[in-house]
């Protein structure tokens, strides 16, 4: 009956507008919450049809509700370096702390837009609301490797100790050295001139490379020879190194090397101007110049003098502060000045954002209509650059919800006045019998 399908549609209408009404409510309340995507209602008819078409039956409406995860909103400062937002696409990937806690081997791999990362008391960085940063750890050196890109298995959770502390071994020397040329003359000392080299071991101990000079006194005349020995005190000061160095007396290219000849240890690059040493603690480069270089070992005058040292590494460091770089590489930096990549924090893609499920504290997890997630370096391919010091705000504009408010509420009364007709059209119905 026709009038009857009228009554369904003015329920209907109700019910669509109720839907509308909580999403429109549940926008408003969220206006200040950082990271937060605001929902839409779109309404979709119902057509009866039965066959005739000298009758009509209204099939009323239907709401649909859709979370629009893929607008961003505007991002703002903050004076914290853990203030994480993305400044495109991307999600940053997350999981629960309970999970973390509870050792679930198989943690479940989450997504949010923003967060605000503090350490616990375990030093897990993590939300307020529990949601904990996953990153790819890097090696003792810094670096990191090369880890899958579709899957999560390689993530760990991110923790930071701020009373640890780390060393950087030194792994590279620039060594620039005057000999004096009057001590290869005839008639010279023929005493050995001696240089020590701080160094950092592995265990961020101090470690020394003694290292001797003694030139070549010839006959007659000058040598512009000279033996540079080199021992190692982490290796109780034994011989890691023995080369004969002689020098150029040329106008052109005078006080230079002119020849490296290794007697003993590692060999002498002279693309590069290095000797490849072995300390106890592993690899080390030494520059000592390339043949013809006025800035590495030279002999000149009759000075002995170091006119440059230049190494890496330092003493054993308190972390004293932290922060993330656009490409998601977590730095951590100590007192004694140096800088250590901890982790790099990956960028969570979908093809469909808005497919994605949405959970609580405005985390978001991946679903047949999202598809599946690929792990980009931030800046990379498709997903936008890791901003620290930063928030992204709701997305929720408040002046635009209050007008689908009023137009909410004036669709409600109609529908109600529909259905207060209907109701009144049936009690004259009813009437008639009496």
């Amino acid at each position: 009956m026709t009038i009857s399908s009228s009554l369904n549609a003015g329920v209907a209408g109700l019910n669509a507008n109720a839907v509308r009404l909580a999403t429109i409510s549940d926008n408003i309340a969220n206006a200040s919450t950082y990271g937060y995507k605001r929902s839409t209602v779109e309404f979709q008819s119902f057509v009866l049809n039965n066959g005739s078409s000298s009758t009509y039956s209204a099939g009323g409406v239907q709401a649909r509700t859709q979370r629009i995860i893929d607008q961003q909103g505007p991002l703002v400062t903050s004076s914290h370096p853990l203030d994480i937002a993305i400044s495109g696409r991307g999600m940053l990937p997350v999981t629960t702390i309970s999970s973390v806690e509870n050792g679930a081997t198989d943690t479940p791999m989450m997504m949010t837009s923003t967060g605000s990362f503090r350490t616990d008391a375990n030093g897990i960085l993590r939300t307020e609301g529990g949601l904990v940063l996953l990153g790819w750890p890097a090696d003792a050196d810094g670096t990191i490797p090369t880890f899958a890109r579709d899957t999560k298995n390689d993530l760990e959770p991110v923790v930071l100790n701020f009373n640890q502390t780390s060393g950087d071994p030194t792994t590279e020397i620039t060594l620039g050295v005057n000999l004096p040329a009057t001590e290869t003359y005839a008639g010279g000392s023929g005493d050995a001139l001696p240089l020590t080299v701080e160094y950092y071991g592995n265990l961020g101990t101090s470690e020394a490379l003694n290292i001797s000079f003694t030139p070549t006194i010839p006959a007659t005349g000058s040598s512009n020879e000279w033996t540079m020995v080199i021992t190692d005190t982490a290796s109780a000061g034994a011989v890691i190194g023995e080369y004969t160095l002689t020098f150029d007396n040329s106008r052109a290219n005078g006080g230079t090397l002119q020849n490296v000849t290794v007697v003993s240890g590692g060999a002498y690059d002279g693309l590069t101007g290095t000797l490849s040493l072995n300390v106890a603690g592993g690899p080390m480069s030494v520059t000592i110049g390339q043949l013809g270089d006025p800035n590495g070992l030279t002999q000149l005058s009759d000075s002995f003098a170091p006119t440059s040292l230049i190494k890496d590494g330092s003493p054993v460091g308190n972390l004293t502060a932290v922060e993330i770089t656009e490409n998601g590489l977590l730095q951590a930096s100590y007192d004694t000045g140096f800088t250590r990549t901890l982790y790099q924090i990956p960028v969570v893609d979908v093809p469909n954002a808005n497919g994605l499920i949405a959970l609580g504290d405005q985390a978001y997890q991946v679903s047949p209509q999202s598809g599946s997630f690929f792990l980009w370096d931030g800046g990379d391919g498709p997903t936008g650059e890791i901003s620290g010091y930063s928030r992204e705000l709701s997305t929720t504009d408040v002046a635009g919800e209050l007008t689908n408010l009023i137009q909410t509420q004036r669709a409600y009364s109609s529908n109600a006045k529909v259905i207060q007709t209907v109701d009144e059209m049936l009690q004259e119905t009813t009437n008639i019998k009496r």
